[in-house]
């Protein structure tokens, strides 16, 4: 009974050439998607002419200069923007010079604007060494020795501590009766400048809007790749540090 009511769908013949279902093209240029949704449809292969034309959209997009809104290019902004900072550094080095300042306000603020190329390495005096990355001039400001300023109670208590942490080397630098630089935990380049008994560098104490600051100056032209050092003078004391600086005039001990 069942058999001879559906006979006819066993009949008939299953179709074996049904069409792929080809996914079409809007004419804004972006693909239909039969399944609804762009995240089911899976991989698309771009066309060579897609790609072509794709890259060469981007080539031309790549080659005409970016302009802002208000019609100047961005090249043109950079170069305006260069010349402008340049003027300024300028204009306001010409009225240092003509208010008579001070020369080493004057230099310190040039090192602002102009840091000397230098960098840390091992040094054969002692562990790490600070050197010259570019010819410096006679009397010219280095570095600014920069750490924390503390008080000499304080200081005491930390080359204490620095002890018994193990910490070999404490970068300690006294201002003043009342002030001292450490530099061991917060510092810059300056600390790692080595002792020597013929220095090419020295340094020297300024005052900068009521602030004491240590500077290091060259004493002598530096050549590239020249380790920079000064003479840390040490006060003597019964226990010696010594020196190996390898100077002729080296006085065999810090202290």
């Amino acid at each position: 009974m069942v058999k001879s009511d559906f006979s006819f769908f066993l009949d008939c013949s299953a179709p074996t050439n049904i069409p792929g279902v080809k996914k079409k093209r809007r004419d804004d240029g972006m693909r239909d998607h039969t399944t609804g949704c762009a995240r089911s449809e899976g991989y698309y292969k771009i066309d060579k002419k897609d790609k072509i034309k794709y890259l060469q959209s981007t080539r031309l997009q790549s080659e005409e200069p970016p302009v802002d809104t208000q019609g100047m290019s961005i090249p043109a902004q950079v170069h305006a923007s260069t010349r402008a900072g340049s003027e300024r550094r300028s204009e306001q080095r010409r009225l240092l010079s003509s208010f008579a300042c001070d020369s080493d306000l004057l230099k310190f603020n040039q090192l602002k604007f102009r840091k000397k190329k230098i960098r840390f390495c091992k040094s054969h005096i002692h562990d790490w060494g600070l050197f010259a990355m570019e010819p410096i001039a006679a009397d010219e400001m280095v570095i600014e020795y920069v750490g924390q300023n503390i008080r000499q109670v304080i200081a005491d208590m930390r080359e204490k501590r620095y002890e018994e942490e193990g910490i070999g080397s404490s970068y300690m630098f006294r201002v003043d009766h009342d002030t001292i630089i450490d530099a061991t935990k917060c510092g810059n380049f300056a600390r790692f400048i080595n002792h020597s008994c013929n220095p090419n560098c020295y340094a020297k104490v300024i005052t900068v809007e009521s602030q004491k600051k240590i500077v290091i100056y060259s004493r002598q032209p530096i050549n590239v790749n020249e380790e920079i050092t000064y003479d840390y003078k040490f006060p003597i004391e019964d226990e010696k540090i010594p020196c190996l600086c390898g100077a002729e005039n080296c006085r065999g001990t810090l202290n």
